[in-house]
């Protein structure tokens, strides 16, 4: 079998069914809302505003070792979080107690004016206070509810003021502390400081150290920096002259005589050598011109031709004499330079010396120079954070916006209370009626029965029904077991098939009344028609046809009277009734007897249709085996009484038992609340009804009309 799934107008239906469930819970949610609402006392909100920040570490004595930039702590993404707490807890809200002293005061107001303790007048400060911080910055927004407004302003305000203090006291608390450390740390430098000048001292005398200099952290150089540097570019001045002269000096050295005399005016420029070349040079042209016209005996040629001579002399000694000049001086820069040269390295291989020998000196002084500066230093930083200390601090916590006394009450919200209070009253409600309805395993529509049961509904009939007998044939429910008898003359196969037994799986489903109205109809309808009361052990149809039950069924059975003497005529012309009679002690098979086989079969000639109202198939096997010997059987199934399951367990007897199951009747519907989804009859007076014997011959001039 497919699992069927709910359609929007099966909600309708569960709604309109179980509106009872919805409207009493909606009614008594909403009045205790309502009530509660009313009954609360009023109570006043004030909210304070203020900016708190996190320490900052340079602030903090012992952290850092003096100056510097400000430092702030890391980003902490619990700050404000822990802020809250710190509102919350014991060490802030014991002093807003103390400084209002709530514990008196709600205990006038809440406890018949004896104090309150500690304990309990926090956690009522803590069912007071509300925290909320300003998203994306570093404000929290501190609310407090109270009966008095003005108590509501104060304990706000009470609240900042203690929570500054807490910080503030932390804060002073680690000052002490930092401060304490410092100076410790202080005292101790001293005693090193005293230990270290002693070793320095003691050094002096040992290395016979001749510092002059206090401040000093290293020997005096024989040779300042600037003596240093004065002495190193005049090594490099003469170094530059002795490289020129050597250079010149190699150069002109492989010259011939008179390859000087033509070079070396250039090189070395000297007046008394360019005055001779001169000179030589106008004797020698005298002379040429001279041996144009005379004799080499000519006086004229032979006094210019020694003067000639007397010239070459002169410039061969001055060359000679250069030549010697430019040696001597390279020889001299050479001198000098090596001089200089040794005369600064002595200096430098001294000072080395001396620094080496006093190095233990040098390294002690230096080391207490660097206590001595840290240890100013030290005493500054306690001196400044001494002078901080007295300095009021408001940075970490700054008060924005103080808290005022409310024009206003603000709890309990009257209307937003009421609306909830008709929301979840009806949520609850809607939910416990769909809660209920899950778990109603019951027969609730047709379709679930011809799905479940594979069985067709022969008829739906109406809540509160009563008895054809009473009520007449013009009954408004008439109707539906008119309805009932269309269908089931259309599902007889042969004409020959009538009788019938009417079958439920339990008590209480109607299957009585069932079988009498049905009966009623057909022999309304001309038939004649014979009902049988065959429930032995609660018979009830005597009791509505208000007849004896003395002589019955089971008097014929038993073979105590004939037929004609059982069977009792009714009000209702063409319907006699047979009743159950007395029950005897053996009557465990007296229905499974061939008597009662030879009864079906006589009055199956008698009557054209035979009813039998049998007991729950459930309860007794009666009913398993009434609808084995009769032709055909229906079942009666009570809307919204037992589960899917029994009744189906009681469709499965039927078929084991070898009956002929036509039909469901589903009864005591409320077709008020189920006209969406059961059939809905009405019959046209004008209309003809079913002949006797079988369905009519135009099915379609019977008005049945049915509606989903």
């Amino acid at each position: 079998m497919q699992e069927a799934k709910l359609h929007f107008l099966d909600y309708l239906r569960i709604l309109r069914i179980r509106k009872a469930i919805i409207i009493t819970v909606f009614l008594i949610t909403f009045t205790i809302a309502t009530v509660v609402t009313f009954i609360l006392p009023e109570s006043y909100s004030s909210t304070a505003r203020i900016k708190v920040e996190p320490d900052i570490i340079s602030d903090i004595p012992g952290v850092t070792g003096g100056g510097g930039d400000v430092t702030y702590t890391p980003y902490d993404p619990y700050f404000i979080q822990t802020a809250f707490e710190i509102l919350q807890d014991q060490v802030v809200l014991s002093k807003v107690i103390d400084k209002l002293n709530l514990n008196v005061e709600w205990g006038k107001r809440y406890n018949s004016g004896v104090p309150l303790d500690t304990p309990v007048t926090m956690k009522m400060l803590n069912q007071r206070l509300s925290l909320d911080p300003v998203r994306n910055t570093k404000l929290i927004e501190i609310t407090v509810y109270d009966e008095d407004k003005n108590m509501a302003a104060n304990i706000a305000n009470a609240v900042v003021d203690a929570y500054r203090e807490y910080r503030f006291s932390m804060r002073d608390e680690q000052t002490k502390r930092g401060i304490k450390a410092l100076e410790d740390e202080y005292s101790e430098d001293e005693q090193k400081i005293d230990a270290v000048q002693k070793q320095v001292d003691q050094l002096r005398d040992q290395l016979k150290i001749h510092d002059y200099d206090p401040n000093a952290t290293s020997p005096s150089p024989t040779l300042t920096s600037d003596q240093l540097h004065y002495y190193n570019n005049l090594m490099i001045d003469h170094e530059a002259v002795y490289m020129k002269l050597d250079k010149q000096l190699t150069e002109l050295q492989p010259l011939s005589s008179d390859k000087l005399r033509e070079v070396l005016p250039t090189v070395v420029p000297d007046p008394t050598l360019s005055d001779l070349l001169s000179k030589l040079n106008d004797a020698q042209q005298k002379f040429v011109t001279l041996t144009n016209d005379y004799s080499l005996a000519n006086p004229d040629v032979i006094r210019v031709q020694a003067l000639i001579d007397e010239l070459n002399n002169q410039v061969n000694d001055r060359v000679s004499g250069i030549m010697a000049g430019l040696s001597s001086q390279a020889q001299s820069e050479k001198a000098a330079l090596d001089a200089l040269t040794e005369a600064v390295n002595d200096a430098k291989q001294k000072d080395t010396d001396e620094a080496a020998r006093g190095q233990p000196y040098w390294e002690a002084k230096r080391q207490l120079e660097n206590m001595l500066e840290f240890h100013n230093l030290l005493g500054t930083k306690i001196a400044a954070e001494k002078s901080d200390w007295e300095i009021p601090r408001t940075g970490m916590v700054e008060v924005i916006r103080r808290a005022e006394p409310g024009k206003y009450p603000v709890r309990p919200n009257k209307t937003l209370n009421i609306i909830l209070g008709v929301v979840v009253g009806l949520v609850v409600g809607i939910g416990l009626a769909f809660f209920i309805e899950y778990l109603d395993t019951s027969v609730k529509t047709i379709d679930e029965v011809e799905r479940a049961f594979q069985a067709p509904v022969l008829g739906v009939i109406p809540q509160n029904v009563g008895f054809l007998l009473d009520e007449g044939p013009d009954s408004q429910h008439a109707e539906a077991y008119r309805v009932l008898r269309t269908h089931f003359l259309f599902s007889r196969k042969d004409d020959k098939l009538n009788s019938i037994v009417i079958i439920s799986a339990g008590m209480g489903e109607g299957k009585s009344t069932t079988a009498l109205n049905l009966a009623t109809v057909f022999a309304q309808a001309g038939q004649r028609v014979v009902i049988v009361d065959s429930d032995l052990r609660r018979p009830t149809l005597h009791k509505i046809l208000r007849v004896s039950n003395n002589l019955g069924l089971t008097n014929y059975l038993l073979k105590q009277n004939t037929l004609e003497e059982v069977i009792q005529t009714t009000a209702v012309p063409m319907l006699d009734f047979m009743a159950s009679g007395k029950l005897p002690s053996s009557s465990m098979s007296i229905l499974n007897s061939p008597q009662m086989k030879d009864l079906i079969a006589e009055l199956k000639q008698r009557y054209d249709f035979v009813f039998f109202d049998s007991p729950p198939i459930l309860g007794v096997s009666d009913a398993a085996v009434l609808a084995s010997e009769v032709d055909m059987a229906i079942q009666v199934i009570q809307y919204r009484r037992y589960p899917q399951p029994m009744n189906i367990r009681a469709k499965q007897l039927i078929e084991k038992a070898g009956g002929n199951l036509v039909g469901i009747v589903l009864n005591n519907i409320t077709m008020s609340q189920d006209e969406g989804y059961y059939y809905y009859y009405s019959r046209n007076e004008d209309e003809p009804e079913a002949p006797a014997g079988g369905p009519p011959d135009d099915p379609g001039k019977v008005g049945i009309k049915q509606k989903y």
